[in-house]
């Protein structure tokens, strides 16, 4: 039974921000600085832990503003916020053109499809010559997952006969893809820095009974299915995974992105 949106939160809080949202965060931590910002935003906060501690870091003086990507997830990252007396206005959304000095945008669960859009509101937002960072991943990602979603597909005659996994790889953008949308955006001085991140399960139970994958990913990869077809397609990769790895470990691998730039004037 699928979970409610607002189990989905907490779910988000107490497992996804460490064993995922944090590989791509780390990639903000090192690579995007807010030297001579007056304000920030923070697009797709989550349940606000990367945000409050870049709020930490950062000075006194600096205005926060921080949207979260549905009212369950807001709700959390407010109650955060007034604990740990963060200055931070969380909101869902709807800023006006160039309001900020810098935005940092975490698309790790956005779909491929809404990623030039995700983009765009980014640079919208911001005021120009104002820095702009988005992490995401780029393709080169779950490789290993979408290999055998394709045979299984395949074999169960299901998803177009495997054209739906095919899909999945060919929709996820390469690094080139990414830094020509963020130019015709209305980027600058446009830089990406990438990280490949290794995600190990025991077993293949382990790999789709895990929240990142049950809760997160085969939902969205699966969608076109009945409820039936899924559960199907679900049970076969289980047992696709041990039978390929036998006593060995399943790994996939997610190749996280973090682009940088600053936002041209005449945009």
């Amino acid at each position: 039974m699928a979970k409610t949106e607002r189990e989905l939160a907490f779910v988000r809080d107490l497992e996804i921000n460490e064993n995922w949202t944090r590989r791509f965060t780390d990639l903000i931590d090192k690579h995007v600085g807010f030297k001579d910002a007056a304000s920030i935003l923070y697009i797709n906060a989550g349940t606000g832990d990367h945000c409050i501690a870049i709020r930490e870091k950062v000075d006194d003086k600096i205005k926060m503003f921080a949207t979260c990507e549905n009212p369950d997830l807001l709700n959390i990252a407010r109650d955060k916020g007034v604990a740990t007396s963060s200055a931070i206005e969380f909101a869902e959304g709807d800023f006006d053109d160039d309001s900020f000095d810098a935005v940092v945008a975490d698309a790790s669960f956005t779909r491929p499809e809404s990623i030039a859009d995700f983009i765009a509101e980014a640079v919208r937002v911001a005021r120009p010559s104002a820095e702009v960072g988005i992490v995401l991943p780029s393709a080169g990602s779950f490789g290993e997952i979408f290999s055998l979603l394709w045979e299984v597909l395949f074999n169960e005659d299901l998803g177009e006969h495997g054209h739906a996994a095919e899909a999945m790889i060919s929709q996820i953008p390469s690094v080139s893809k990414i830094e020509e949308i963020a130019e015709n955006a209305g980027l600058k001085d446009i830089k990406t820095e990438s990280t490949t991140e290794i995600f190990e399960f025991e077993n293949g139970a382990e790999f789709v009974g895990s929240p990142l994958v049950s809760d997160f990913l085969l939902p969205v990869w699966l969608e076109t299915l009945s409820d039936d077809d899924r559960f199907r397609v679900t049970e076969k990769l289980v047992q696709l995974i041990d039978d390929e790895d036998g006593s060995l470990s399943f790994r996939f691998s997610v190749k996280v992105t973090l682009l940088t730039g600053n936002k041209e004037r005449s945009h």
